[in-house]
């Protein structure tokens, strides 16, 4: 990247961010935009730069996730700094959006969340979207203004890769219906067999596996969605392949959300590693799961996006030969 193109090109993290953003701007070369975002004694937050954006291309990176409320906040008040700064384009880079589960009707005088939170960030000024595997693609319709939709299965396919010999006869196995499409897709371009499992869920937190189609006898199993919340399905559905003879079993995705029962539910689980992502910082929250936990970083990812969009480059073309998003 050009001296010029440096100067004009920003990477500014949300406080829980910091080492991804930092990932991001060392792939293109450039250095972090400094910002603070200080808490006042009741609780509301501040964004205040530390150097000049006018004119200046901005990419605020920041994950609605875990305090969900207090990071969607700091992030539109981070998009409003910015614009009354006179930044030229504002994008807002989440790698996990929140909310995104709240995304229909399912039944009578609820809300459709996702939709009220991406109506928040257009609201507040953004100008462009960088999202990682959201939980339903239909999300890109509720924002009126361009999102770009990455998928992090390059990331697992360069790890799985680099250790396909330990793994031996592989079969990846779809842990609900809704990710058959990325399972078989992943099978195809890793090589092979595929099984699906019939998820029911009872209730936000409790699910009950049904049948398993296909054959995990002897074979490494390996189960790619695009999170892990409370791990009632992975768990579930890893229990289930290992009772039809499964040798191991390998759990990824990308947003290690890892709410609720979900430490213990993966901890005592017949599971050899957990692969997930930086998409939400880990912290001393995975201590009971690290023996068996394995983060990959989207950093570069990230970056090789941002270069794109700010020469006005395809960002599609970064998945080609890629299994691609989910559904």
């Amino acid at each position: 990247m050009s001296r010029t193109d440096a100067k004009k090109l920003k990477i500014f993290a949300g406080r829980q961010h910091r080492a991804l953003a930092e990932t991001m701007c060392r792939r293109i070369d450039i250095p972090i935009g400094e910002a603070r975002t200080i808490v006042f004694p009741d609780g509301e937050l501040i964004v205040k730069l530390e150097e000049d954006v006018r004119g200046r291309d901005c990419f605020v990176v920041l994950s609605t996730c875990q305090p969900v409320n207090e990071n969607l906040m700091e992030l539109l008040i981070f998009i409003d700094c910015l614009k009354r700064a006179s930044a030229s384009r504002v994008t807002v880079v989440t790698p996990y959006f929140g909310y995104a589960r709240q995304d229909r009707k399912d039944e009578g005088r609820v809300p459709i969340t996702a939709k009220l939170v991406a109506n928040l960030i257009t609201a507040s000024g953004a100008d462009r979207v960088l999202a990682v595997d959201l939980h339903a693609a239909q999300i890109q319709g509720f924002f009126d203004l361009p999102l770009d939709h990455l998928s992090a299965t390059p990331v697992f396919y360069e790890y799985f890769n680099s250790i396909r010999d330990e793994l031996g006869d592989v079969c990846l196995v779809s842990p609900d219906v809704g990710n058959v499409k990325v399972a078989e897709a992943f099978a195809n371009l890793f090589g092979g067999d595929l099984a699906i499992i019939n998820k029911r869920r009872l209730s936000g937190s409790e699910v009950t596996t049904g049948h398993l189609i296909g054959s995990v006898k002897g074979k490494t199993v390996l189960m790619i969605d695009d999170m892990i919340s409370t791990a009632g399905t992975v768990c579930e559905a890893a229990n289930l392949v290992m009772d039809h003879g499964a040798k191991q079993v390998f759990a990824a995705a990308t947003h290690p959300v890892l709410a609720g029962m979900a430490m213990e539910r993966l901890a005592e689980a017949p599971i050899t590693k957990i692969v997930v992502t930086n998409t939400i910082p880990d912290g001393e929250r995975t201590a009971p799961i690290k023996h068996k936990l394995v983060e990959l970083s989207v950093g570069e990812l990230l970056g090789d996006a941002v270069h794109r969009i700010h020469h006005d480059q395809s960002v599609s073309a970064l998945f080609k030969g890629t299994v691609g998003t989910k559904r």
